[in-house]
């Protein structure tokens, strides 16, 4: 959701129809890299053994300290994406924030298929339902959705207090919890594909990529957590 664009590119509404076609193409064709990439890491753990480890290591460690970390190598990544020219650097930045959300989901994927089975196809296909969803009011109403950027900010504070304080109490968020934040999740799709659409400079689809994946990430957690709950009721 970074909006701090370097200025050596068109912005996207500044194109012609072919070019902005092409930027588009390649947004959606490295996210559909993203989440390939993701899901292959995902085996792979699942196969080796390396999700339970895992799943031992964030139960012995401060979930806070994971928490931490990831917010940062996120950060990271994103800032290297937008603010580099170098194709290379943000092809890396779109790589290790993949990595990084493959290994903050696994432990959360194995609890998944050990207690809860069938919740990941179910979650899965949910979160894409709705991403899809998303993505078609944004490219049918044309609409700038730039203006959910003050809420999402706030919103994400707020989330992260909520989060922090629930693991420093030991108190768990719950459902609703879940559902606020697939809505929240809901309104980042959107302003993201908003931004695809109308403010993304023409050099930068591989950031514009990582947003969305970033966006249909946090979905499928909280989706995911959903469901968890409800299969245990």
């Amino acid at each position: 959701m970074n909006t701090n664009y370097a200025v050596s590119a068109r912005a996207v509404d500044m194109l012609d129809v072919d070019a902005r076609s092409v930027f588009i193409t390649r947004t959606y064709a490295h996210l559909f890299g993203a989440i390939l990439g993701f899901t292959l890491l995902e085996i792979l753990y699942f196969t080796s053994g390396f999700a339970e480890t895992l799943l031992a290591i964030a139960a012995r460690g401060s979930w806070l300290l994971v928490l931490g970390a990831f917010m940062l190598v996120g950060w990271l990544a994103s800032r290297a994406a937008h603010t580099s020219t170098s194709p290379t650097t943000q092809y890396l930045a779109l790589a290790g924030f993949v990595f990084a959300e493959s290994l903050i989901f696994a432990p959360l994927l194995y609890l998944a298929s050990s207690f809860a089975p069938g919740t990941i196809q179910s979650a899965g296909t949910v979160t894409l339902l709705g991403f899809a969803g998303l993505t078609a009011v944004a490219f049918v109403t044309r609409k700038d959705f730039s203006f959910l950027r003050g809420l999402l900010m706030w919103g994400g504070i707020l989330a992260l207090v909520a989060i922090v304080a629930s693991s420093l109490l030991g108190v768990g968020l719950g459902v609703w919890f879940s559902v606020a934040m697939i809505g929240f999740a809901g309104a980042a799709v959107l302003y993201d594909t908003s931004n695809v659409l109308h403010h993304y400079p023409q050099d930068r689809y591989v950031a514009a990529a990582l947003e969305l994946f970033a966006s249909m990430a946090l979905m499928f957690w909280y989706v995911l957590q959903l469901f968890m709950s409800l299969s245990d009721d």
